[in-house]
């Protein structure tokens, strides 16, 4: 027998391959460019992916975990997997008569896929923070845009990963509903094509639809009506989520294309390298899944969890160590810059440095909306309710075709290319759930914090990280102090957009909140705080010194970092005393110049 072929040969080289997969693993991290994580091989990505694969399945990924039950909110990173081409099944050829049909073909295959998508926050709405020992979700605690989705079920499930009733006036609650109310399509249709229609219950049109005037947008066309759904075509062209799939809610969030998050619209379908460096269509082009790493349907990233801070050098994305997948620090790690020679070296340095007091966020995210699409900044509730003159809801547009007044909503300002908001943040969030009192949570100047987020220069947990600011307007009970759920969408009479009645809204919006309502009703000023993370911008367009270390800065307004010419930091006697000095020092520097000018005219004579 050939001795290379020997046992004790084959196992070397065994543990000598393992080596090789740990040292390009571990090398990772030094092959990057300045301010990027570094790309690892494939085998070592390999390796090291099905590693984390066995170990890392995540909160809620068994399929035995009652569908029911509250998630947690993620705050680890799990795993990705590719589903096959689906294009050829015979469970998938049709004809579908109801969408449900789609789904029990594909649970004949994915049996446990229902129970783990009933198991996360896109199905329940709610999810329970240890750390703030809070039930937050959709369905938990208040926004300033729409409010709440209690009370307006039918409309709101239009972004619910599942099917309900397709009557308007009938909200089946998520917990009653079977395995196959799981909507499949929504996350993993690839046509394009795929839309859940609002007051159905979350379903896509079967027949054809007259769209409700105002609404094109939420129903997914430009066209008076939707045409029904060709299920079985999109059930056999189905894959991975993908940036539009997952779009179709998140970039729509608040009623509209970029209303809510500022930093997410559908320009982020197939943004240029200049809106978003990781998501570039012609760049690295990243998937959502890219960052919020997926298995078992359970997904990395929480809009209620922000990780700001690196417990580790830069890593691997999915590597078992890692905290938060859907952050930054996840693969840059909490040293990002790196360069060569002297003069790069300490420039990489000082900027490693700022990393202590700001989120990487705050100098590579310079604007949001920047995409060619306004975010919604302000919203008035208190001016709705005007009609023209055919009795219709009145609808003023700007100059720029942006709509800044609807008789159903109130009044609007929109901005684009905005300048975050800049707070200390260590990522916690304290949020108003359903039932809260304004008193609570009403700042020095009286303003209601929706999510009052919590940070200090001095905690070393927290840095200075960019926010949206939205500003709202909005409806709370006078008598309780409860900010008010209300009846905003419906074809009933207590519905906002039926009656314009205030009183009759929020009286079936507290009631279907199971809350008590006074009768009496006011408007009161609301600020909720939106984290930039996405459209994060080239290299060469962070943000330089001046733009921050400057009179009327962008730092302005925020404690912990020395300002020049902020009153704050500085103090009038010492900087008399320095003046002083430096005027001794010149004046010594002149008159020694002066003797020795004086000494050499002597010895020239």
């Amino acid at each position: 027998m050939d001795s290379t072929d020997s046992p004790g040969v084959r196992a070397g080289w065994r543990w000598v391959s393992r080596a090789l997969l740990c040292l390009l693993a571990g090398l990772g991290p030094g092959m990057q460019a300045s301010g990027a994580a570094s790309s690892p091989s494939g085998a070592a990505a390999a390796f090291l992916a099905a590693r984390t694969d066995a170990a890392h399945a995540g909160p809620g990924a068994s399929a035995t975990q009652p569908w029911h039950a509250v998630p947690l909110v993620q705050q680890g990173s799990v795993g990705r997997r590719m589903p096959q081409d689906h294009s050829h099944f015979a469970q998938l050829k049709g004809p579908f008569t109801s969408p449900e049909q789609v789904t029990r073909a594909c649970l004949g295959c994915h049996t446990a896929a229902a129970h783990q998508v009933m198991a996360g926050i896109h199905w329940t709405w709610k999810a329970w923070d240890p750390k703030t020992r809070q039930t937050v979700g959709k369905n938990e605690v208040y926004n300033n845009f729409c409010v709440s989705p209690v009370s307006n079920e039918q409309f709101c499930t239009v972004c619910h990963a599942g099917y309900g009733s397709t009557d308007p006036d009938k909200f089946i609650p998520f917990e009653q509903r079977t395995q196959d109310h799981v909507d499949c399509l929504v996350c993993h249709d690839q046509t394009r094509t795929y839309h859940k229609i609002p007051f159905i219950g979350g379903n896509p049109a079967l027949s054809k639809i007259a769209v409700r005037p105002g609404c094109g947008e939420v129903y997914g066309t430009d066209k008076p009506y939707v045409l029904p759904e060709d299920l079985g075509n999109i059930a056999r062209h189905v894959g991975p989520p993908t940036r539009y799939t997952c779009g179709q809610c998140h970039f729509y969030g608040g009623g509209g294309d970029g209303v809510k998050h500022g930093d997410l619209d559908s320009s982020m379908a197939s943004p240029s390298r200049e809106e978003d460096v990781h998501m570039a269509a012609k760049g690295l082009n990243f998937s959502c899944q890219q960052c919020h790493r997926t298995e078992n349907h359970v997904i990395s990233g929480s809009r209620y969890v922000t990780d700001v801070v690196a417990g580790h050098g830069a890593s691997m994305r999915g590597s078992p160590h890692q905290g938060q997948a859907a952050s930054c620090v996840s693969c840059h790690g909490g040293q990002p810059h790196a360069a060569r020679g002297l003069g790069g070296r300490i420039e990489a340095a000082t900027l490693n440095m700022h990393t202590r007091t700001l989120a990487c966020e705050t100098c590579h995210i310079p604007e949001f909306a920047r995409g060619g699409l306004p975010t919604k900044m302000q919203w008035n509730y208190a001016t709705a309710g005007k009609l023209a003159p055919n009795g219709s809801p009145l609808v003023i547009n700007d100059a720029r075709g942006w709509n800044t007044y609807w008789g159903v909503k109130g009044s609007f300002r929109w901005a684009e290319n905005v300048v975050p908001s800049y707070r200390w943040f260590n990522g916690v969030e304290r949020w108003m759930t359903l039932g809260s009192r304004v008193g609570d949570f009403r700042d020095a100047r009286g303003v209601v914090q929706i999510n009052a987020i919590e940070g200090s220069p001095g905690d070393g947990k927290s840095r200075i990280f960019p926010f949206k600011i939205m500003r709202t307007n909005q409806p709370y009970d006078t008598s309780t102090g409860v900010l008010a759920v209300f009846h905003s969408f419906g074809f009933d009479k207590s519905a906002y957009t039926m009656g314009y009645d205030w009183q009759t809204s929020i009286a079936a919006g507290m009631k279907a909140a199971k809350l008590p309502y006074s009768g009496h009703f006011g408007f009161v000023r609301t600020e909720m705080y939106w984290p930039i993370e996405h459209m994060v911008a080239p290299a060469d367009q962070s943000l330089r010194c001046m733009q921050c270390h400057a009179d009327h800065g962008r730092l302005q307004e925020v404690d912990g970092v020395y300002i020049p010419g902020r009153g704050s930091d500085h103090n009038p006697w010492i900087e008399r005393i320095g003046r002083i000095a430096a005027a001794l020092a010149l004046a010594g520097v002149l008159v020694h110049g002066l003797l020795r000018v004086v000494v050499w005219w002597r010895r020239r004579r």
